[in-house]
């Protein structure tokens, strides 16, 4: 991978942790709708830069891919409301709120492997299976500089005394 494509990979885990992260408050829905619109249109096109698809490939590969992102977007929004969750009770943390919190985590994570067990077969149909490595590829190494820039801004839980 490029400089210019490490750049626009750790542009978009950037931004999609910000567009995550910043409070709903701050802009009103109408932006925040244009943001992830365009978060979105950025990260496809550089799925688009790195896949090399062929014209059959992207007839196959595109509207599946649109589908996961659909499905993945649900997944962010629920990661969002239990960082929200957490935010509220970290400085008086419960075990039951912990409780309740570790049980999200785990769904959220369980979920994101249905998810991405669920469209694997589809797009290796799609896409030979180099492409649906390299593309599983970059959708993790999106998900790892989204998840470094989350975790670098939720503090640790109080020590329990």
């Amino acid at each position: 991978m490029n400089v210019k494509n490490k750049a626009t990979l750790i542009f978009i885990g950037l931004v999609v942790g910000w567009a995550f992260w910043a409070p709903a408050q701050e802009k009103p829905a109408d932006n925040m709708k244009i943001v992830v619109e365009k978060i979105r249109a950025d990260k496809k096109l550089f799925i688009a830069e790195n896949m090399q698809l062929t014209e059959s490939e992207a007839q196959a590969f595109w509207p599946l891919y649109e589908e996961y992102q659909d499905e993945l977007f649900l997944l962010r929004a629920r990661t969002m409301k239990l960082i929200n969750d957490y935010a509220e009770a970290y400085k008086k943390m419960t075990n039951d709120t912990a409780r309740n919190l570790l049980d999200e985590v785990m769904a959220i994570e369980t979920l994101g492997l249905k998810l991405r067990e669920t469209f694997f077969p589809k797009f290796r149909t799609a896409l030979p299976d180099v492409k649906v490595l390299r593309y599983y590829q970059i959708e993790n190494k999106i998900d790892a500089a989204l998840m470094y820039e989350i975790a670098a801004n939720i503090p640790l839980i109080q020590h329990a005394e």
